[in-house]
């Protein structure tokens, strides 16, 4: 009895527990009927998490144009090769080392390395192939595809893509991901300033499928459209900065500056049609891209040199207070209680004209238009007037601005041809256009326009704006006409930058470069000779400047010769691509000398005389034996020519001869020459009249007093 008791009353209990339990599960059913909630999470989006899917739509960043709408830099397709390992999957490698060698033919991997990935990874559900499987292009994607390799697929993404190389790599920039958001983005130049036009955001697609992943009947898609970035069109021309980029690379090769910069403009609108600048860097591979890139054009300062000269002529002939005949006394300027000093090829204590000084680019000169002719006061009102207190304001980042040294007598001196006061690349385009455009000064500016990728609508338009006119027109027009003469004057110091067919009006500068003790570097390359020229003189289309720092120049070359292998070909190549027609510049033209051996020395020289050359002889007798410049040499008018004669020779006096000419006549003459120094001609071992014969030892001395082979003062001291 007591044992059937028990099992009742446990059989009792069971029931409860299990009755308890029920309920329990019933009242947990009804409670997720109801709100759809367990464990705290909404089960309607736990299903909707498992069978919905996401596909990324990808947008493209906005593209960058030249002026006329030619590609600079754009987003195209790019696939990233991976192979697929899992054995759940029936489309996977298979065949490991036969997938390896036929992949090694197209991927910058060896055979062994992609054996390696296929066969160590056999846990992953898919391999990739480092930097050498990403970034194919469309060609190499097909010609993987015919292999027919199973396991082998790709993804596609967009790459920025610069198809001009380094073309304007400074000026334009690159792009690549954020390490801190992991969206891709501009890092430097146009890519970095517009990167809030430039930026795309993807779309995304958004279904319910099935376990396969395949679309449920009647289920509705859910699109999010990607929103492409906008267009940007730059004032860059890409014929120009061709040109440019071409003899940038020359030169850098040839001379191996630490530096280069070049900037061209359109004076009238103040556009910049071509920037550029050595070293550079490539913005797909950033071979040559360092930590401390800037854009040199605006993001650096330094002392011009007589560049800065065209500027204070164009105040002097504004103020009324330049006559091209007066004449001063060339060789040394009393500021306060230091001296300026004029450069060697200029002699000390000779009496030239004001014009002359121009040409020749007399610190002297210059420095009695400012201060004696023009006033320090006005004159400075005049560097104020042209810009150099303030940034242009270019549509560009990080623009800087130089610094006007002007409170000692010896600085407000220096300032006017170019030394102890700074300025940049930028500043002097904009300076330059002015005299270019009538005495109106132009705001500089990269960025044409700004419009929608898609619909192809203008955002955004940059207007030509006009910053001063610090000069009037006619002023303008005379300090082009003084310009011109620079080029095309006997003694004027930019001869190697006349261009056949087009007068162009400019200024030479050469500078000194201050040393990490605040003193002025020495030696022949340690200056930044420069140019900044105009063409064609009467009404310029284009305004150039160009720099060049520390460029390693052999015995035979100067300054100049960098520059005029930039500056030349650019103009030129530019005005005749511009359809600028050519105007018959006679006094420019470069002849070809013909051969004037066997003739009489005397109807050789009145030739070469009457067509303008400087004609110097050496021997004493009657008919020519040898010259320099070789017969079918092209000579500028107002260079120099060595006739060599008959009978004994004698040593010309060649005090304030340039390196060049005294290497014409040791070369015609055969003599052994040696020389010491940079500049022109100061002293010679053999005295002027002294008889030599082939086979001499000659020797010279070339003196550049603390500055340029044309127009760098010596300061002895300073208040």
């Amino acid at each position: 009895m007591q044992k059937q008791k028990n099992m009742k009353h446990g059989a009792a209990g069971l029931f409860f527990l299990f009755g308890l339990l029920f309920f329990v599960l019933i009242c947990r059913f009804l409670y997720i009927q109801v709100t759809g909630t367990a464990g705290g999470e909404v089960l309607a989006s736990k299903i909707e998490k498992k069978y919905e899917r996401k596909q990324v739509l990808e947008a493209k960043r906005g593209s960058i144009l030249d002026a006329k709408g030619e590609v600079i830099a754009e987003d195209t397709s790019s696939y990233i090769l991976r192979a697929i390992l899992s054995k759940k999957e029936p489309e996977r490698v298979k065949d490991p080392e036969m997938t390896a060698s036929k992949l090694a033919k197209y991927i910058d991997m060896d055979e062994q390395e992609i054996y390696e990935r296929l066969t160590n990874n056999k846990e992953a559900y898919q391999v990739e192939f480092g930097s050498a499987g990403k970034d194919l292009s469309q060609v190499v994607k097909q010609k993987i595809e015919k292999l027919e390799l199973p396991g082998i697929t790709f993804g596609r993404t967009n790459k920025r893509f610069y198809p001009n190389g380094i073309f304007a790599s400074h000026l334009i920039g690159y792009v690549e991901k954020d390490e801190k958001t992991g969206e891709m983005a501009g890092k430097f130049g146009i890519e970095r300033y517009l990167n809030k036009e430039l930026k795309e955001t993807d779309g995304k697609l958004t279904f319910d499928s099935d376990s396969q992943g395949f679309l449920l009947p009647d289920a509705k898609e859910k699109v999010v459209a990607p929103d492409n970035g906008n267009d940007v069109m730059l004032t860059i021309d890409k014929k120009i900065q061709t040109f440019l980029e071409d003899s940038l690379s020359k030169v850098q090769a040839k001379y191996d500056p630490e530096q280069i910069i070049a900037i061209v403009s359109n004076p009238k609108t103040g556009e910049i049609v071509a920037m550029g600048q050595r070293p550079t860097f490539h913005p797909t591979t950033k071979v040559g891209l360092t930590d401390t890139w800037r854009n040199l054009a605006i993001e650096e300062t330094f002392e011009p040199g007589s560049t800065m000269k065209a500027f204070t002529l164009a105040a002097a002939v504004e103020e009324g207070v330049f006559n091209p005949n007066d004449s001063f006394v060339a060789g040394t300027y009393k500021a306060g209680s230091g001296e300026i000093h004029d450069h060697s090829g200029i002699e000390r204590g000779k009496s030239m004209t004001f014009l002359e000084g121009v040409q020749r680019s007399s610190n002297v000169a210059f420095a009695t238009l400012a201060m004696d002719k023009i006033g320090a006061d006005t004159f400075r009102e005049y560097l104020t007037k042209f810009g150099f207190d303030n940034k242009t304001g270019i549509d560009l980042p990080n623009e800087i601005t130089g610094k006007i040294q002007y409170k000692y007598k010896l600085e407000k001196v220096t300032t006017a041809f170019g030394q102890g006061s700074t300025v940049t690349p930028i500043q002097q385009i904009q300076a330059a256009s002015a005299i270019a455009n009538d005495g109106k000064m132009m705001r500089p500016y990269v960025i044409k326009s700004i419009s929608d990728q898609d619909t192809g609508k203008v955002l955004k338009t940059t207007k030509p704006k006009v910053t001063g006119k610090p000069i009037s027109a006619e002023t303008a027009k005379q300090v082009r006409d003084y310009l011109e003469t620079v080029i095309s004057a006997k003694k004027g110091t930019g001869s190697k930058y006349a261009i056949e067919g087009y007068e162009v009006a400019g200024k030479t500068g050469t500078a000194q470069i201050a040393g990490p003790t605040g003193r002025y570097l020495e030696g022949k390359n340690n200056y930044v000779f420069s140019f900044l020229g105009m063409a064609p003189k009467d009404d310029p289309q284009l305004v150039m400047y160009v720099a060049v720092k520390q460029p390693k120049l052999g015995a035979s070359y100067v300054g100049a010769d960098p520059l005029s292998e930039i500056f030349n070909p650019v103009m030129q190549n530019s005005l005749q691509y511009l359809n600028i027609k050519p105007s018959d510049v006679k006094k420019q033209k470069a002849n070809k000398i013909v051969d004037y051996t066997n003739q009489t020395e005397s109807s050789a020289a009145k030739e070469l005389k009457e067509l303008g050359y400087d004609v110097s002889t050496i021997g004493s007798g009657r008919k020519v034996l040898d010259q320099s410049p070789k017969a079918g040499s092209s000579l500028l008018q107002g260079e120099k020519i060595i006739l060599r004669t008959e009978g004994e020779m004698k040593v010309p006096d060649m005090k304030g001869w340039s390196l060049r000419d005294v290497m014409k006549l040791a070369k015609v003459a055969k003599l052994d020459l040696k020389t010491t120094g940079t500049g022109y001609v100061s002293k010679q071992n053999l005295e002027a009249g002294k008889k030599v014969k082939e086979g001499d030892s000659f020797n010279i001395e070339l003196t550049q007093p603390k500055g340029a082979t044309e127009d760098i003062p010596t300061n002895e001291s300073t208040e």
